[in-house]
């Protein structure tokens, strides 16, 4: 069990949060007072209880919890908790990377703060989050647009809430990327010197606090990206209630709003986003590298002050 004397505070989705786990990927904080707590403790009783058969989650109104199988167990809960109990020789840098992710996912949704799945970029101080499947480029596009100059707010999960007027707002995640072998030698950049996300993998993480914004500003549109077997770029509005869908297939590990007794929730929050953003969908070739072709058609599209609601 780890020492909890020696918690570190770190900043992060504008949480404070007291973690016993080291985050070399999140900002230190200086202040001794949390929103948050990530802790280790024995949960293997608790979760042979909870558990059913080839379930892995499991999951109640400000209650979640899940297994990693030779990882961990975590559970999130009210919001302000994440407790995770390793199992033996599990790697470090595994949980980290599922506290960051899916627990970090369910606390948001409980704080009922919507987490969108992508990339979010800042564009003359708006923000445009860059959402789609596993795969489809969102991280690589994003580094693409860092390589303008412009700046990164979050990478994976993207947290938006609503300000006390309905504006949606985007608050900075950590200031840190993940890209792929395939992306770094595109963009002619070195691993040599970079963390694996995981041992052996060929992901790795990118630091950009000097492109990092630290402060939370307004979301101005959702871009949803998609490979395709055409050689034509198409950038295209998404319309009526396909805009909710949208958000919703783009919620991060969606499967957990309604099992968390949230749909309302996510319902009414979403139809208030959708009002106030522009929506599109973004169609790439998947049999070439089309990044820096793909910042152009996004700046072009939103400088062209076009509104599609």
């Amino acid at each position: 069990m780890r020492d909890v004397s020696k918690s570190i505070f770190y900043k992060a989705f504008d949480l404070k949060i007291r973690s016993e786990f080291k985050f070399t990927e999140l900002i230190h904080e200086f202040e001794s007072v949390s929103d948050v707590v990530i802790k280790e403790d024995e949960l293997s009783r608790e979760w042979s209880k909870l558990s059913t058969p080839n379930n892995y989650f499991y999951v109640q109104p400000n209650l979640c919890m899940f297994q990693v199988p030779e990882v961990a167990i975590f559970k999130i809960e009210n919001g302000t908790t994440i407790t995770v109990s390793p199992y033996k020789n599990a790697q470090e840098d595994q949980i980290r990377l599922y506290i960051l992710g899916t627990c970090m996912g369910a606390l948001l949704m409980q704080r009922k703060i919507l987490p969108l799945h992508g990339s979010a970029i800042a564009i003359d101080g708006k923000a445009y989050a860059i959402v789609g499947d596993s795969g489809a480029g969102k991280s690589t596009l994003a580094s693409a647009f860092l390589n303008r100059g412009y700046q990164l707010l979050s990478d994976d999960v993207i947290p938006v809430s609503l300000s006390n007027g309905g504006i949606p707002i985007v608050t900075p995640a950590y200031p840190q990327q993940k890209l792929w072998q395939e992306s770094l030698t595109e963009f002619g950049m070195e691993s040599e010197g970079l963390r694996p996300i995981i041992d052996r993998e060929t992901k790795f993480a990118i630091p950009v606090t000097d492109q990092f914004v630290s402060e939370p500003i307004p979301l101005a549109g959702v871009v949803e990206l998609i490979r395709n077997d055409s050689d034509e770029i198409e950038m295209s509005p998404i319309q009526n209630l396909e805009r909710l869908h949208t958000l919703f297939t783009h919620t991060y590990r969606n499967f957990l709003i309604s099992r968390s007794g949230l749909m309302e929730w996510h319902f009414e929050t979403t139809a208030n986003i959708v009002n106030k953003i522009d929506l599109y969908q973004l169609r790439r070739p998947s049999n070439r590298f089309t990044a820096h072709e793909l910042v152009d058609v996004m700046l072009s599209k939103f400088n062209s002050k076009e509104r599609v609601i």
